[in-house]
């Protein structure tokens, strides 16, 4: 999804994240707008269902990063520093590590 990265399945708040996403999508219509392709080749957009911005949701709850290196939206930093300011979701956490931080570290120690 443009503009956020989740948790991996093994961090904290990972397997919350891919809960909600399942609730909020699995089984419904859904609008995709897609914006570009990864350097994976994989599709990169927006996604809504019924009506609702789904990067949105998964902000305002606390389970992903807002991926301001890629996508300088400020509604999207707006949402995340709401959910930080009212330690939502990962934002409980004093210093949650960033997915793309674990990633890189993972790689590193291989």
């Amino acid at each position: 999804m443009k503009g956020i990265d989740a948790p991996e399945s093994s961090m904290p708040y990972g397997k919350e994240a891919k809960e909600e996403l399942i609730r909020l999508v699995v089984g419904k219509s859904l609008k995709v707008l897609i914006f570009d392709e990864d350097r994976y080749g994989r599709c990169v957009g927006d996604i809504y269902c019924n009506g609702v911005f789904v990067q949105e949701r998964m902000l305002k709850k606390g389970l992903v990063w807002h991926y301001g290196a890629y996508d300088k939206r400020p509604e999207l930093e707006k949402w995340e520093k709401d959910a930080r300011d009212k330690r939502i979701g990962l934002w409980a956490s004093a210093n949650p590590e960033k997915p793309w931080e674990w990633r890189k570290n993972r790689r590193e120690q291989r």
